[in-house]
């Protein structure tokens, strides 16, 4: 730490005409600035709150529900939509349909997802009011590792969203009259499953085509050997893909589904494949989205794991 002498200040902030003052004027300065190096010393030392990283938790965080907004339907009906945040990194949550997950009026079980991938997940579920709701209040109430949080749907005309917004999950949203059509996707679902048997699912979609896929660039990276920047890259996450494809997501069910593979996977034939294990009997709630690059459309699928099955039956 920089030392400053006291008499230097003594110097600088004598007044000839009040020996007094002198020695006040002296004593003040030179305390206010150890007290201002000592503070600047300690702040040094310490972490500033904007650098302070993030802390993120693997497990035993709880589910925050979310409203999203409301649909105008045309038989003058609205619909209500809600997603989720799981604050866990990690930890996949089944919180069955009941006192720590209910949906109010009319619950406990208006059709909310029982099973909580990580972190936030948007537009992933709806629930039909009548056109008469009015002013009324539907809540969403999930109790997950001793945590309680709630969500509140009203039919406030700012929260009013449309089909086309979560088509493109809040993206660009070129209207009605973008020549772009969302595709469609089907998928049978298998029947006869026993436990931990693998179950080939196939969603079956169809496209206009639009929008075009976009060619892929190779651009060279940065070589370690003489540290030349050729390209910068904005995320260290992998490549987007590039047209039309599905991706699966577990809804409902008393446990993890196991999908392989994970991701998107492209359409090839107008078709995509995936492959699923249940690890316990059960009715499970899977959902297929299927992606143009620029609108999505969804369909779920329900499959009853037989009770007393035996595993690979």
């Amino acid at each position: 730490m920089p030392v400053f002498p006291c008499n230097e200040l003594t110097r600088n902030s004598q007044n000839p005409q009040d020996p007094q003052s002198r020695r006040f004027s002296a004593s003040s300065a030179c305390s206010a600035l150890i007290v201002v190096i000592l503070l600047t010393a300690a702040v040094s030392t310490q972490q500033l709150p904007t650098a302070i990283p993030q802390t993120k938790f693997a497990s035993g965080q709880n589910i925050v529900p979310y409203f999203e907004g409301w649909i105008r339907n045309a038989d003058g009906s609205f619909d209500m939509v809600f997603g989720y945040f799981n604050r866990n990194w990690e930890e996949h949550l089944a919180v069955p349909a009941g006192p720590d997950n209910l949906v109010e009026p009319g619950g406990p079980d208006r059709g909310q997802p029982t099973f909580f991938l990580p972190r936030r997940q948007g537009w992933v579920y709806r629930v039909r009011v009548p056109s008469n709701f009015g002013k009324q209040v539907l809540t969403w109430t999930i109790r997950a590792n001793g945590k309680t949080e709630k969500a509140y749907g009203e039919l406030m005309p700012v929260e009013e969203i449309t089909e086309r917004i979560i088509m493109t999950r809040g993206n660009l949203n070129r209207g009605e009259d973008d020549p772009n059509k969302p595709p469609v996707v089907t998928v049978a679902p298998p029947v006869g499953l026993g436990v931990d048997a693998p179950v080939t699912l196939t969603a079956t979609v169809t496209d206009d085509g639009l929008p075009k896929p976009r060619v892929t660039v190779t651009r060279p990276q940065t070589t370690s050997s003489d540290g030349t920047i050729r390209a910068q890259a904005n995320s260290s996450a992998g490549t987007r893909p590039r047209g039309l494809n599905v991706t699966w997501m577990q809804i409902r069910g008393p446990a993890r589904v196991a999908l392989e593979p994970a991701g998107a996977i492209m359409v090839g034939d107008g078709k995509a494949t995936a492959t699923a294990r249940f690890p316990e009997p059960g009715t499970y709630v899977l959902r297929a989205t299927a992606n143009d690059g620029a609108l999505s459309t969804k369909t779920d699928v329900t499959i009853a794991v037989g009770v007393g099955s035996s595993p690979g039956k």
